[in-house]
């Protein structure tokens, strides 16, 4: 083999290798999902991604943005420790953690490989109580046992899986602050319940072209108003009605009773030129 040949080989493997060692990368993996920013900010900060993506075969139990309270504001050194114990060394995904048979089982997680662990400190205890849910907790003395497995994030088949958790999960004595690990449960579905709750609230501002629809029922009264008018306008256009010829005059009593003797003339001039005709009649057949 020429030395060509030789260093396009060796070229070849150096970069099947690289490939292999690089085969995922969990910050860049995790940056799809908005929800897991904080966490994924923590795994770049502790540098804990480092030995993350230097393994082939991992599964990260991460934490939504919500539930990050318990672990936010440590020291870097305490928030790797308890990072790593969201770790585990070997591909889990959900169908994976449901097909073990036994009801409890012991996890082996990147903490366990850093030599500060004590006892079983570096250790999940992940337990099936039925009803289908899958628990994890330290295994360390007095740990509770109340991280609850919430779905599948992302998985690359035998490389790498993120499942969610609902809660960290803190080993005792892992923290100088929190000697027994407690973690502050929150009440269950309290979340997703208050998101459908604020649905309805936006509803009431979607009816608001209703209430702009309002002001077309209130312009109705207003249509009302001319048909009110209607009437007031009636009298005034019957010009047969006496009363308001005779109304003018009302305000003066001496024009009031000029119109009545005016009519009562015109029948007394009529009766005294009758009488007249009937006198003359009279007075031509008595001549």
């Amino acid at each position: 083999m020429n030395s060509k040949a030789f260093a396009s080989l060796f070229f070849a493997v150096f970069i099947f290798s690289s490939s292999a060692a690089s085969a995922f990368n969990i910050t860049r993996l995790l940056s799809q999902y908005p929800d897991f920013s904080t966490f994924n900010g923590f795994l770049t900060q502790t540098k804990l991604y480092e030995e993350i993506n230097r393994r082939k075969t991992i599964t990260v139990l991460a934490i939504d943005n919500s539930a990050v309270g318990d672990i936010s504001g440590k020291p870097l050194d305490v928030l790797k420790r308890i990072l790593s114990l969201h770790v585990v060394l070997d591909y889990y995904d959900v169908d994976k953690l449901r097909a073990v048979s036994k009801k409890s089982t012991l996890l082996t997680t990147l903490y366990q490989t850093s030599g500060t662990a004590d006892n079983q400190q570096g250790f999940l205890n992940m337990t099936k109580p039925g009803g289908g849910d899958i628990l994890f907790g330290s295994a360390g003395k007095g740990a509770s046992l109340n991280s609850k497995l919430v779905k599948a994030v992302a998985f690359q088949p035998y490389n790498i899986s993120v499942l969610q958790v609902s809660l960290p999960i803190i080993a005792p004595g892992v923290d100088p602050a929190n000697p027994n690990g407690t973690v502050h449960v929150n009440p269950p579905s309290a979340s997703p319940a208050a998101t459908p709750k604020k649905a309805p609230t936006s509803s009431p501002p979607a009816n608001a072209p209703e209430a702009a629809d309002a002001p077309a029922s209130s312009e109705a009264p207003a249509a009302e108003e001319p048909a009110a008018d209607a009437p007031a306008d009636a009298p005034a256009d019957a010009p047969e009605a006496d009363t308001p010829a005779s109304s003018p005059p009302a305000p003066s009593d001496a024009d009031a009773d000029a119109p009545a003797p005016g009519k009562s003339s015109s029948s007394r001039v009529a009766s005294q030129v009758g009488v007249g005709i009937v006198m003359g009649l009279l007075s031509a057949i008595v001549l």
